[in-house]
């Protein structure tokens, strides 16, 4: 225990494949990465303290290191010390849980949180024989991505079968939204020890900037933003824009821009852009430093967000979080962050035959409304103030810590 914070909880975080160190905008390096860097960091800075064990992908890497935020980072030997996507971990989670049970057997930590569900299958594995209890966020659901991706659903055939054992398992879950619930639900896993606690943005960093808008001469900008996956939608918003003249997309996502070349995904929006007539109006920025997307965001008329599946998504809430209306699918997470006609607006997924005319209608409606938009954004910032900041979901995170554990600070706030 830290000496100055006596009572303060001892947290064990599992991310088996995204480590909170890890540079965003790779393939399997996005959302969940930024999740458990924010929350550990919150965690230390309320004085519990905090290490994550995450699997060891470079032969250089410390096995142990602590970041500025005075979070431990442990870097587990499971498998070769080499970068392998996460669909192929499988084989190694078992050699990952048994060394969590040797470190564990010394040492055991009052809560374990797994994130993803082979970190959960780890982790049940290593807090068995110490009976530490195990909290459960999914991130991902693999009976959502097979019902989306069918025969192209890349994740080894045992994975239902493997969150699911894991969910009965541990001791508590995490939702990040309403949506998943009912998927947890519909799993077999009990209600009653599923809570929905969302993600989190920093508002002190996803700020209204001010002078990024341009002049009212300039063309409209859209703003689309995510890992350079067809399942974002990018592909949509292109097609959307041949029905929205006098406007620009700015697409923001995947390896940096003098690489885009190389990318499959980069080609096939190029070829749909050139198909759709508007490919001397589509910037494929390719990845940006995220101190770069507060201006981005405040620069643009409407942040668009048009994936056909999303567990929560978090480019919403950073648009709101810089004041800028969004017009977003009404799928997963984005229900519940994305406010219909308060914060921007929830459109209907992709029709199956492509046709996104309506899209294009309600995008031109809000671009001819700028009142409406700032009503938008003016809502949407407050929304995150109110619900999304990550001292909040460090509450609602410690609560379900507290209600697993016997340590009582790890209900509350330890100052």
């Amino acid at each position: 225990m830290s000496p100055s914070h006596p009572t303060a909880g001892r947290v064990a975080m599992v991310s088996e494949h995204a480590s909170p160190l890890a540079e965003l905008g790779g393939p399997d390096a996005g959302g969940q990465n930024v999740y458990v860097a924010r929350l550990a960091g919150q965690l230390a800075r309320r004085g519990h303290e905090v290490t994550v064990y995450t699997r060891r992908d470079g032969p250089g890497l410390p096995e142990r290191i602590t970041t500025p935020d005075g979070v431990r980072v442990v870097h587990v030997p499971a498998g070769p010390p080499t970068p392998i996507p996460k669909d192929e971990l499988l084989p190694y989670i078992p050699e990952f849980g048994a060394w969590l049970a040797r470190e564990w057997a010394a040492e055991p930590p009052d809560v374990v949180h797994a994130h993803f569900w082979m970190s959960g299958m780890a982790a049940v594995a290593g807090a068995r024989a110490p009976g530490v209890p195990v909290v459960q966020t999914y991130h991902a659901l693999g009976t959502v991505k097979k019902r989306y991706q069918g025969a192209a659903d890349t994740s080894p055939p045992q994975r239902v079968a493997i969150e699911t054992a894991v969910g009965h398992e541990c001791a508590g879950i995490i939702a990040t939204c309403a949506d998943e619930v009912r998927e947890l639900v519909a799993m077999g896993l009990p209600r009653d020890r599923v809570s929905v606690v969302p993600c989190g943005v920093d508002p002190t960093l996803f700020v209204p900037v001010a002078g990024a808008r341009r002049s009212a001469s300039a063309p409209r900008r859209l703003l689309s933003v995510g890992r350079l996956v067809p399942r974002k939608g990018f592909d949509r918003a292109i097609r959307a824009l041949a029905g929205v003249p006098d406007a620009e997309l700015l697409v923001v996502g995947g390896p940096e821009r003098a690489l885009l070349g190389a990318e499959p995904e980069a080609e096939r929006l190029r070829a749909i852009a050139e198909e759709s007539g508007v490919a001397d109006r589509v910037t494929l920025l390719g990845g940006v430093n995220p101190a770069r997307m507060p201006r981005l965001m405040s620069g643009a008329d409407l942040v668009l967000s048009l994936p056909r599946y999303e567990p929560f998504g978090i480019v919403p809430v950073e648009a709101m979080a810089c004041c800028a209306p969004v017009v977003a699918t009404a799928v997963g997470g984005q229900l519940d962050t994305v406010v219909d006609d308060v914060t921007g607006v929830l459109v209907p997924p992709a029709a199956p035959d492509g046709d996104d005319h309506d899209l294009a209608a309600t995008l031109r409606g809000l671009l001819d409304d700028p009142a409406r938009l700032a009503r938008y954004g003016a809502a949407g910032r407050r929304r995150v103030l109110a619900r999304y900041t990550w001292d909040r979901v460090a509450d609602g995170v410690t609560r379900v810590y507290g209600a697993v554990s016997c340590v009582p600070s790890l209900s509350g706030v330890v100052r």
